[in-house]
């Protein structure tokens, strides 16, 4: 994608065609495969998508924390004019919870089962952040406070917590040391809906008060709708579409987009008891298809689909990459109904 078509006035983080590769044997598995988006400063950007479509491994490659047989095998990070694809391992670990900070998918990853949360805390609090055992522990307090738990609550083991608070715990280590970017992944997924509500309001209260620029991944379009200003949406290692959330989800302009706004229920499609599915399952990426990587799940497909589809402008900062982008108001028509979905299976 080129710099015009996706330029955020002064973005904090730029991904240029991100290449991720897993080396499987003697076999290389590109799992990102030219991936570029930007993430403003300031906002809530949703990276979402099928499993499998290279979500979690963009956000492990943005910090370099990734499975023995990962690397990154081309394209730029830029983050504050720096290129962590290329930094030293010593300099981008100065980077890591000061600057860029991560929470899992399950709390419990990143919490010790045998020490409490305070001594957790507080040790990145002191070995990272400088603190002295008074200042940690007031900062401790801060951080609980801060995340809707009573500070005395500080001195319990990880399993003493329900999961919500778990997760709200995972927040507060995010947030020790003020960075300026939070990658979340999955955040919410293991939690019932009502928890998972109160943990994704008090993610937003957090971004917004802090300025924090958050990325969010999910394969949950209602939550990308519920809490993100910018959607990148993945399929099979490539971005497939990304822009405004408003204009991803109300207006997509990629097929897949189209059908994964078809499977997320509203009152109406609820009510006649209509939920559209995207058939079929995503390539192998060990071999993916010549051309458009969704071919042939998609009703709208061509021939010419089998070659390389060109990334598309449809309006200022909204690329899509598909041979038909500029088809998408009528393609939209047609997405809206079953049948069109059914008739490709």
């Amino acid at each position: 994608m080129t710099e015009s078509l996706l330029s955020v006035r002064d973005p904090l983080l730029s991904v240029r065609d991100l290449r991720v590769s897993y080396q499987v044997g003697r076999n290389f598995v590109h799992a990102v495969d030219g991936a570029s988006f930007d993430v403003p400063k300031g906002s809530i950007t949703g990276l979402v998508g099928e499993s499998g479509c290279g979500k979690t491994t963009i956000a492990r490659a943005l910090t370099r924390v990734m499975a023995d047989n990962a690397s990154i095998s081309g394209g730029q990070i830029l983050f504050d004019g720096k290129d962590l694809a290329k930094i030293p391992e010593r300099e981008m670990n100065a980077l890591r919870w000061r600057d860029i900070a991560f929470v899992p998918q399950s709390a419990m990853n990143s919490l010790d089962p045998v020490y409490t949360v305070e001594y957790q805390l507080g040790e990145v609090l002191r070995r990272r952040g400088g603190l002295d055992r008074r200042q940690a522990r007031a900062r401790c307090e801060e951080l609980f406070e801060m995340v809707g738990i009573d500070p005395g609550r500080l001195t319990d083991y990880p399993h003493q917590f329900s999961g919500g608070m778990r997760q709200r715990v995972a927040i507060a280590l995010a947030l020790a040391l003020n960075p300026k970017l939070i990658i979340a992944d999955e955040p919410v997924t293991a939690l019932d809906v009502i928890v998972q509500r109160q943990i994704l309001d008090q993610l937003k209260e957090l971004q917004e008060r802090l300025g924090l620029s958050v990325i969010l991944v999910t394969h949950d379009i209602s939550v990308v709708a519920y809490i993100c200003d910018r959607t990148v949406v993945m399929y099979a290692g490539k971005v497939a579409e990304s822009g405004t959330m408003q204009a991803t989800l109300t207006a997509p302009s990629h097929p897949y987009s189209m059908g994964l706004r078809n499977a997320f229920p509203d009152l109406q499609s609820a009510a006649a008891g209509i939920l559209t599915p995207i058939e079929g399952a995503p390539p192998n990426l060990a071999n993916p298809p010549a051309g458009c990587r969704f071919k042939q799940r998609c009703p709208f497909a061509l021939d010419l689909c089998g070659a390389e589809p060109p990334v598309i402008e449809v309006a200022p900062g909204h690329p899509v990459l598909c041979h038909r982008a500029k088809e998408s108001a009528a393609l939209r028509i047609d997405a809206a109904r079953t049948e069109t979905w059914m008739a490709s299976a």
